[in-house]
């Protein structure tokens, strides 16, 4: 039988609900914050997620898409992402349970919920 090549080869089926796709406006040059935004979201999620997309558009758009939800779009935010709300809110579609550490208390004291 032949081995499994391509994404996925380890034999593990890639859960489509946790891929994310990050739009950027090129217009805007904000392809380095996106990448950022990705690298965050790797380092975090690790395997968890199939794959992060970096996508270039135009027309001031930054939207950070996961599986078929639109976790941010700075249109409607007005503005970017804190990262560890960015964070909280991939985690709830893609890791519910993961427990994020400081980045969970950074969140908290940002929306007025001190420790």
């Amino acid at each position: 039988m032949d081995e499994p090549t391509g994404p996925g080869a380890s034999g593990a089926e890639r859960d489509p609900q946790a891929r994310v796709e990050i739009t950027y406006c090129t217009q805007c040059r904000w392809m380095l914050r996106a990448t950022w935004v990705a690298q965050e979201l790797l380092t975090t999620f690790g395997t968890r997620l199939s794959e992060v997309a970096l996508v270039p558009g135009t027309g001031g758009v930054f939207r950070v898409v996961v599986g078929d939800d639109v976790v941010w779009d700075r249109g409607v935010e007005g503005g970017f992402p804190e990262i560890p709300v960015l964070k909280q809110l991939v985690r709830d579609r893609v890791a519910p349970g993961l427990a994020l550490g400081h980045t969970d208390r950074a969140a908290r004291r940002a929306a007025g919920h001190e420790e």
